[in-house]
């Protein structure tokens, strides 16, 4: 297409048009702006007439045609070139235009940030991560927490709004609902976790306001553990009433598995050349190994082998248990174990079994580092609840002590006692 520039009737401002496009009854225009500065001519398209005028010149004169927004358009750039401020060409006012777009996005996404609530950064960040990351058990227990006290009272809140007087009133709402001072604890900590991962993704800068928020105290160790006799009475009723719930039962109360790593365990897993367990899934989340008795190696021996990644106690659908199987607690309730006791430290559940192998070992003087290995615990702060049991073996050990103090050889009691003269 040959181009044929066309004057108007105005000084620097010329146009073409269009071989077949039409702008209302006309041809449609191309205009062009022309100035000159010294001794440099500029020249710079300006635009079809049928794209209009943008939304910002209009503004500032509703009924300013085209032609007059060209020429507006020559004194901008031709003022702006003489003294060297401000956009000297169109494409330099689209980049300015275009850097002005970008600071008021990010400031726009900058403010969103700022005053994300609660229940936003909950919602659409903390727990789509968490359910990636925990296992399913807690993040449900989390969603909870935020459902049923958290949201209610800050969940439209900013988070950066929040203080110690948000959580304040969460537990007292709790307290006056008479919540278990343990489940007051597990809603302080979803609030903590929330808030301190909201603070390492840059939301908040201050430590959490559950710091400042007493919650209350309580021993949630369990005390009751099993004596031999009551074990034995346990697994014998268990064995006649369910083979499969005395087998499970019959591993953790002789190796201190957890009731989850008994369920997922696999026959990959046991190595009963060896005698040793391989639990995978610990609640720790760390690998570690159990060891067998005799007795409890001789049971699997007995068992029929499955292949590699089954199941060694899958439940009926072949899927691991989820919860206690129900002959369980039938078979406690008829033993008559949990009979008028209301504290449930007292009472006997599954998880007894962990606890009497804990208490067993302790009972026989293990070592308390070495109970904690067995029994796959982080931190030696969870053994310690067995040390009151190992007071026979210290007392014994203190009188191996004396013994060996007096039989010490006489002259080197002579020796200290002129050493000390």
């Amino acid at each position: 297409m040959t181009i044929k520039w066309i004057k108007t009737a105005h000084k620097g401002l010329r146009y073409y048009e269009h071989e077949t496009r039409k702008h209302g009854k006309k041809k449609d225009r191309y205009y062009s702006i022309r100035f000159k500065v010294g001794r440099k001519d500029y020249t710079y398209g300006v635009g079809w007439w049928s794209d209009g005028i943008p939304d910002e010149a209009r503004q500032n004169d509703p009924d300013m045609g085209f032609e007059e927004y060209c020429l507006s358009q020559i004194r901008l750039y031709k003022a702006n070139v003489k003294d060297g401020s401000g956009p000297k060409s169109p494409k330099e006012k689209r980049k300015i235009a275009a850097e002005k777009g970008a600071q008021e996005l990010e400031a726009q996404a900058r403010k969103e940030i700022e005053n994300k609530t609660f229940k936003q950064y909950f919602e659409n960040d903390y727990y789509p991560n968490a359910k990636t990351l925990k296992k399913e058990q807690s993040y449900i227990k989390e969603e909870e927490h935020f459902r049923l006290w958290l949201e209610p009272e800050m969940g439209n809140k900013p988070l950066k709004n929040i203080t110690h007087l948000d959580i304040q009133r969460i537990k007292k709402k709790m307290l006056d609902a008479e919540k278990a001072p343990r489940y007051i604890q597990y809603v302080m900590a979803t609030a903590r976790q929330v808030w301190n991962t909201a603070r390492r993704d840059g939301l908040v800068t201050s430590d959490s306001p559950t710091r400042s928020v007493k919650v209350p105290k309580f021993d949630n160790r369990r005390q009751r553990f099993l004596s031999h006799a009551e074990a034995d009475a346990l697994l014998k009723k268990l064995k006649e009433t369910n083979e499969q719930v005395y087998q499970i039962a019959f591993l953790a109360l002789y190796t201190g598995l957890r009731a989850s790593e008994a369920f997922n365990l696999t026959w990959g897993c046991i190595d009963t050349e060896h005698g040793i367990l391989s639990i995978l899934d610990a609640k720790s989340g760390k690998g570690r190994k159990a060891f067998m008795t005799e007795s409890l190696k001789s049971m699997f021996l007995a068992m029929p082998k499955g292949k590699h990644d089954e199941l060694v106690f899958p439940n009926s659908n072949g899927k691991p248990y989820t919860e206690i199987p129900h002959p369980f607690r039938e078979v406690v309730s008829d033993l008559k174990f949990n009979e008028g006791v209301l504290d449930r430290r007292q009472r006997v559940m599954f998880h007894s079994l962990r606890h009497t192998f804990g208490s067993w070992h302790a009972e026989a003087g293990t070592n308390l580092y070495v109970i904690k290995e067995l029994m796959g615990h982080g931190s030696i702060t969870l053994t310690e609840r067995y040390s009151h049991l190992t007071k026979g073996t210290l007392q014994a050990a203190t009188r191996n002590l004396e013994r060996a103090i007096h039989s010490t050889d006489g002259a080197e009691v002579d020796q200290v006692v002129n050493f000390t003269k």
